[in-house]
């Protein structure tokens, strides 16, 4: 046996010792020469740390010591008792984040994922249930005090046997990705993700389909703060595991110690020695999923879209692990690129985050998008729920195909959608799933507000006419919109009573807007208060440093005073003072001067101008996001709304 000072190192056929590096990605360096093999335990101490100026809490190294133990892929109970107290050293289990790992987590934006399986340390003791992918683990101390004795008295890590599915239980997808999968909530609408809307095409009935994605994550720090860990605790043999990772993989931080991104020698060293086995060891069965391409918000006419992945080509290395170990993959970054020429320019812009002003009460991290994007861009890599509804749909479609083709697991999946869902794919004709999707908006310039549109024919309370179009260019009628807004807002009768009917305009929807607003709110909602001109940073409740930007403050408010707009002398009189409360309350603003992916707002409120039928959806959009919960799914709808849909 090879030891320092008395401490064994590491030897493959005892299968248990210190070494120099951990198995974390990328590896880190640990000490063994300083180790003391002392009555209380393995000690050591240290007498300089290592950090990243202005990234300390991402990349640094205070070495200690790593003790491996050879452990087969699998589930296990690991129990450290340590020789220093908690607030002198950190236990981390084979480089996972520890300080992500304790307290009360949530994986997802509504707060209906805990983390059932978090980090416990009491004293001297911390306990972890881990799910381990590699052929041992790194137990790891590391002193967070220079010169202070820390180390290892004991570790215990004992088998958790693989248990049945209990009876009553039903089968579980789960998808596990990054923002392009996650759930989002209304205070970020209208953003979405495919995860989101996935689980609308299974038999709910027959399996479960839970979203652990969330954003601004990649193989390693899904896998690092825990995620990826409570997933597989969370499932039963035979569940399905559909990963999608590769945009945040991109992030050039591949040697910070928890940063983001990935070589592609990493990207595969995640799947194939970390997620795969650590899935498979469960019972469970891995499904693949390439990530699809980013839309160039500035993409020029007459250019077809292409793969956005040009530097490190991770779908094609996700593609050729699937082909070697045969795990079912979904190639959705091919069939996304596909889809965005089949669709074109105008309406992929328009389902892409490409934000002008008046849009939406939500926000980013950056603050409100109610003046448009705070990063001043079109936003390609991220999309409204008009998109991804479009990306479940070809998720669903894949799998159908391969299922064509003998893939069993895709089988599988496909066997569990709904009948109707079946039937669209086999006809290829959605508009039985997506009867909210009028002919007349899916490209060109009529679908500059699909988005809108669409969710206002999915909640009932805009229509299409008997040939299926909606018509955005006409005229919308007053009684027409008020209908709306008041099923929306869910008004009381008789709330916005005194319009007269008729073509609808400006400064008659501002008057409408403003008692609409007045009759539901008691006080400011938080898409006013809480999200003007702040942002999140280390310190405040919901800060996650996946997803700062390092923008700030971007306003809810509109930019140009009431007193700077050029034609408010000319709203009648009978409006005046409602219009303007509904414009320095933000829910009315300049339609002129505005842009998508621009921060600007107009200075011309053209009182008198007719309001179209997608102009009319977007100031409808906006009144209903900011009448919800913020902290609510985006995509919920009532039953009786889906009921009313059915209907029309």
């Amino acid at each position: 046996m090879t030891t320092v000072n008395g401490a064994p190192l590491y030897d493959d056929a005892r299968g248990y010792g210190f070494v120099n590096q951990t198995v974390a990605l990328p590896a880190r360096t640990v000490h063994t020469a300083g180790i003391r093999s002392e009555a209380s335990g393995a000690v050591i101490s240290e007498p300089a740390f290592e950090t990243e100026k202005n990234f300390e809490s991402l990349n640094y190294n205070h070495f200690g010591m790593a003790f491996r133990v050879k452990a087969a892929p699998g589930a296990y109970a690991i129990k450290v008792r340590t020789t220093s107290d908690a607030a002198d050293a950190t236990v981390s289990i084979s480089g996972m984040q520890t300080s992500r790992l304790t307290g009360n987590v949530t994986w997802d934006a509504a707060g209906l994922l805990p983390n059932k399986s978090p980090m416990v340390v009491q004293g001297r003791e911390l306990n972890y249930r881990y799910v381990n992918g590699e052929q041992f683990i790194d137990i790891e101390v590391e002193p967070n005090k220079i010169n202070t004795p820390v180390g290892i008295a004991e570790i215990t890590i004992t088998p958790i046997p693989t248990q049945p599915r209990p009876s009553g239980v039903l089968p579980t997808v789960f998808t596990l990705g990054d923002s392009t999968v996650k759930s989002y909530t209304f205070d970020e609408a209208p953003m979405s993700g495919w995860g989101q809307v996935f689980d609308n095409l299974f038999d709910l009935k027959k399996v479960r389909v839970v979203n652990y994605s969330n954003g601004g994550r990649s193989f390693r720090n899904a896998y690092a703060e825990g995620r990826f860990n409570d997933l597989l605790l969370a499932g039963y043999p035979g569940d399905i595991v559909m990963v999608q990772f590769g945009h945040n993989d991109e992030s050039e931080d591949e040697m910070r110690r928890f940063g983001r991104g990935a070589t592609e020698a990493m990207y595969e060293s995640m799947i194939r020695n970390v997620y795969l086995p650590a899935i498979r060891a469960r019972g469970m069965v891995p499904v693949l999923v390439t990530p699809m391409s980013r839309v160039n918000g500035n993409q020029k006419a007459g250019e077809p879209y292409a793969n956005s992945f040009k530097k490190r080509h991770f779908p094609e290395l996700m593609k050729k692990i699937g082909a070697e170990l045969g795990i079912t993959v979904v190639d959705l970054n091919a069939r996304s690129v596909e889809f965005y020429n089949q669709t074109g320019i105008p309406a992929m812009t328009a389902m892409v985050m490409s934000l002008e002003a008046g849009e939406t009460p939500g926000k980013t991290n950056d603050g409100s998008y109610a003046n448009g994007h705070p990063a001043n861009k079109i936003d390609g890599t991220h999309y409204k729920e008009a998109l991804a509804k479009q990306f479940a749909r070809i998720v669903a479609t894949e799998l159908a195909r391969l299922a064509k083709q003998g893939d069993p697991v895709a089988s599988e999946l496909a066997g569990e959608l709904r009948s109707d869902v079946k039937a669209a794919i086999a006809a290829n004709d959605w508009s039985a799933i997506y009867p909210e999707i009028a002919n007349d908006i899916r490209s060109g310039s009529g679908a500059y507000y699909r988005n809108q549109i669409e969710k206002l024919i999915q909640l009932g309370a805009l229509h299409k006419d008997a040939q299926g179009n909606f018509n955005p260019e006409r005229p919308m009628q007053t009684r027409e919109f008020i209908a709306a807004l008041a099923m929306l807002m869910q008004l009381p009768d008789g709330a916005l009573a005194g319009y007269a009917d008729g073509p609808l305009t400006r400064e008659v929807m501002g008057a409408i807007v403003a008692d609409a607003y007045h009759t539901n709110f008691s006080q400011k909602p938080k898409y006013m208060t809480d999200y003007n001109g702040k942002s999140v940073v280390p310190g405040m409740p919901g800060y996650d440093p996946n997803l700062d930007t390092g923008a700030k403050g971007a306003m809810y408010y509109p930019l140009v005073d009431w007193t700077k707009l050029s034609d408010t002398a000319a709203i009648a009189p009978a409006y005046a003072a409602k219009v303007k409360d509904a414009y320095e309350l933000g829910l009315i603003r300049s339609e002129q001067g505005i842009a998508r992916g621009r921060m600007i707002n107009g200075r011309d409120l053209e009182p008198k101008a007719g309001v179209t039928r997608a102009k009319a959806a977007k100031e409808l959009y906006f009144m209903w996001v900011l009448a919800q919960p913020p902290r609510m799914e985006d995509d919920t709808i009532t039953t009786a709304r889906k009921t009313d849909l059915s209907t029309t």
